[in-house]
């Protein structure tokens, strides 16, 4: 019998539109599935240029790469294969894999560049046949089917990357907004972090006093923003990774000035 898997968001498609809504449905608390076949653009590219953050340009496959380990580190669950087959169901929808796996969900996220098939039979996606499919939706990524969504390229978008994470990134925004899960925008953070929700560990650091007194159970309540904000970003944040990948990055961009001066 077939693998199940449940999650509350299915993204189909791990390119940077589909990881980019996954760090953000993740990071909301909804369980995040992303099922990725290899098949992004960016695997084809040697170098990308114009994407913030990178003055030198980057390797484009690392960037997929240390977006993938920050959709990982999220809580995104990613898994390798593509989904052949899509069904609405009473409870949302089940999707076949390749493989033979079925995953069963809440939403899905259609971020398949032009990939269309697997969508034939949900009654209410309007595809549009333009040289490449795309689907219909509106600027926030929200199809005629409630729960369905497409991002990226798959929903018209430009094709230069920084534009289609940027599209994933408000879909799984969206998703999170039409969700029952508690959310805060500006901080893309769940609704709670500055609420009294944390444990003690950010009120031990340097600089705390401005928080307010201690609630039995050694929660903090009326902490300072600010502090809070620079407690979450820091103390989550996966160093050792990122510093691997930045001197990847680093050794890169040398290698292309070395390269320019020859």
């Amino acid at each position: 019998m077939a693998d199940t898997t449940d999650s509350d968001v299915l993204i189909v498609g791990g390119g940077p539109a589909g990881l980019s809504a996954g760090i953000f449905t993740a990071r909301a608390g909804l369980e995040t599935t992303i099922v990725d076949d290899g098949g992004s653009l960016l695997r084809r590219n040697a170098h990308l240029e114009n994407f913030p953050g990178f003055p030198a340009g980057v390797n484009s496959r690392l960037l997929l790469d240390m977006m993938a380990a920050q959709a990982e580190h999220a809580g995104c669950d990613r898994h390798e294969g593509a989904v052949t087959d899509l069904q609405s169901t009473d409870q949302g929808f089940r999707a076949e894999t390749a493989s033979g796996e079925s995953l069963t969900t809440d939403v899905v996220v259609a971020a398949t560049k032009n990939t269309v098939d697997y969508l034939a039979d949900i009654d209410g996606v309007e595809i549009k046949h333009r040289g490449k499919d795309f689907v219909e939706t509106d600027t926030r990524g929200r199809t005629g089917v409630p729960g369905l969504y497409a991002a990226g390229r798959l929903a018209e978008q430009p094709y230069q990357t920084i534009i289609v994470a940027g599209h994933g990134a408000s879909v799984g925004v969206a998703v999170v907004e039409d969700s029952d899960v508690p959310f805060l925008p500006r901080l893309g953070r769940p609704r709670g972090v500055l609420h009294g929700s944390w444990s003690r560990g950010p009120a031990r650091m340097r600089g705390d006093r401005r928080c307010g007194a201690k609630t039995p159970g050694n929660r903090v309540t009326g902490c300072d923003e600010r502090i809070l904000r620079r407690a979450t970003y820091s103390s989550t944040h996966p160093a050792p990774e990122c510093r691997r990948g930045v001197g990847s990055y680093l050794d890169t961009a040398r290698e292309s000035r070395r390269s320019r001066r020859a």
